[in-house]
């Protein structure tokens, strides 16, 4: 890569992390060439079909029309995590986004939560959670002005074919002059003294020349990992499971505005509901369950008649040892793989692009940017790592080994001290900029039974009477928003102008 230039970005594989990656960078770059590479004969994961509420950023900056992409994505509405079964069977909980209760003064929610809960006032988490309360009752509001007082936003995010949304931004990107070459890489040239990346050869004697190249290869790394052998964090250790099964299935059960994710008896099932089909999934461990195993357990809890066979992946848990190497950057499966548990992959790749576009170069790139990017980016992905590590170890699946060993398993340093503070006095902070906040916590501890086992003091400022008075209003306040709300099926169709099981 001539030390002058930083004209033109070479992305190699397309699929959602190439295809986000061309849109953002011909909106927000356009001084720049862009080229992206990939081949039809090459298929894509596509696992990651729901997302987080992050996702309105992305699609905003874009310039995207929130209903023409409903409709070109066959998306619903999400407003949450429903984790079934994560402590025994039976039990269900759920993560929900946007605001739990409210606080008083100094004291946040969960700290008088959870002091009414020493005294025997406090009712189940879900009663003091907007979002959770309209999500079980399939009910939803979108960005409209609140009808009963005091009540808080309802954050949603969306269930969408991740395909589709693909190849809607491959419309956008290509109308911004992105270019497109189809074709399988045969070759990664390098330069003999720097050992930058200078060209990727194609089949046909086609070379693309770059200043700086876009790694979205998925697991091969082809890039980042074969060419520059950048290295990888394992964390099997802490994510036993390493392999999937993904399966969609005819539209047949309740059309919810929330994920769910079920444990069973090797893994976890996943059920993403979308406009014309629900896709499904089992993420399980093969040193716990087999390939069999794992399939009867998925086929035999579907909504519907399945849409083909399950389609199986390998993989491991964890990421690059470094996500900006020389002129290479990796995001999406290239970058390192996190359980789609809390739907956090496209997210990951959201963050890469707003990232580097922050530090975006106009000539080599400055190392001390480059540095800063990589320990950002590796705090980001322990920090998930570590939310998804609580969801196994506070598990009380007795008898099942998988789960016994994630129970009794090490736990990250970082996660532990997390565990001690709350388990000491339901202390709860967000670290920096920590994808998850202290009301995700909270809904994780509290919905797995973490017990803590004290509360800060200032707490008992309140007299129970009042306490007691303030939860009655917080319910009351938000069973009445929700009733008025309209069904979740309904709000879908008024954006695509038609039933949803009837979307083509």
């Amino acid at each position: 890569m001539p030390t002058d230039r930083f004209e033109t970005i070479v992305i190699v594989g397309g699929g959602t992390a190439g295809w986000m990656a061309a849109a953002a960078l011909s909106r927000f770059a356009p001084h720049l060439s862009i080229t992206l590479v990939e081949s039809d004969a090459i298929g894509t994961v596509g696992v990651g079909e729901a997302t987080i509420p992050q996702i309105h950023l992305f699609n905003s900056a874009l310039g995207i029309d929130e209903a023409e992409f409903v409709r070109e994505t066959r998306a619903t509405f999400k407003l949450g995590i429903e984790f079934a079964g994560w402590t025994r069977d039976g039990d269900s909980y759920m993560h929900a986004f946007g605001a739990i209760g409210r606080g008083a003064g100094l004291m946040p929610f969960h700290q008088l939560w959870l002091r009414a809960k020493s005294e025997g006032l406090a009712k189940p988490l879900q009663r003091y959670s907007l979002n959770e309360l309209a999500a079980r009752t399939m009910r939803m509001r979108m960005r409209i002005g609140r009808r009963v007082p005091e009540t808080p936003e309802m954050p949603y995010a969306y269930h969408f074919d991740a395909g589709l949304y693909a190849g809607y931004l491959r419309r956008i990107a290509e109308g911004n002059r992105v270019v497109r070459h189809e074709g399988n890489i045969e070759r990664v040239e390098r330069d003999g003294e720097s050992g930058d990346i200078v060209a990727v050869l194609l089949d046909g004697d086609r070379r693309i020349e770059g200043d700086f190249f876009i790694d979205c290869t998925g697991f091969r790394g082809l890039l980042i990992e074969g060419a520059l052998e950048t290295g990888y964090d394992d964390w099997t250790r802490f994510l036993p499971c390493d392999r999937a099964l993904a399966v969609p299935c005819e539209s047949g059960g309740d059309f919810t505005p929330y994920t769910r994710s079920s444990a069973r008896k090797g893994g976890w099932q996943w059920r993403i509901p979308l406009q014309h089909r629900i896709g499904n999934g089992m993420v399980y461990s093969s040193a716990h369950w087999s390939d069999d195993e794992a399939a009867d357990a998925l086929l035999a809890n579907l909504d519907g008649v399945p849409l083909g066979d399950p389609r199986p992946l390998r993989f491991t848990s964890g990421k690059r040892r470094k996500h900006w190497n020389r002129n290479c950057l990796a995001i999406g499966l290239a970058a390192g793989f996190m359980e789609p548990l809390e739907s956090t992959s496209i997210h990951l790749i959201q963050s890469a692009i707003s990232r580097f576009l922050a530090v975006l170069p106009k000539g080599v790139p400055d190392p001390a940017m480059v540095d800063w990017f990589n320990t950002q980016a590796d705090f980001e992905w322990t920090r998930v790592r570590d939310f998804i590590v609580l969801h196994y170890h506070a598990n009380d699946r007795q008898g099942e080994t998988l789960w016994d060993y994630c129970r009794n398993n090490e736990l990250p340093d970082s996660l532990a001290v997390k565990l001690d503070q709350w388990r000491g006095a339901g202390h709860l902070h967000r670290e920096h900029e920590e994808l998850f906040t202290e009301v995700g916590w909270f809904q994780v501890f509290a919905g797995q039974e973490v017990a803590a086992r004290s509360h800060n003091p200032l707490a008992e400022a309140m007299p129970l009477a009042d306490l007691k008075r303030k939860l009655d209003e917080i319910e009351t306040s938000l069973v009445a928003e929700v009733r008025q709300m309209p069904r979740h099926i309904d709000v879908v169709q008024s954006l695509v102008g038609q039933s949803p099981s009837a979307a083509a």
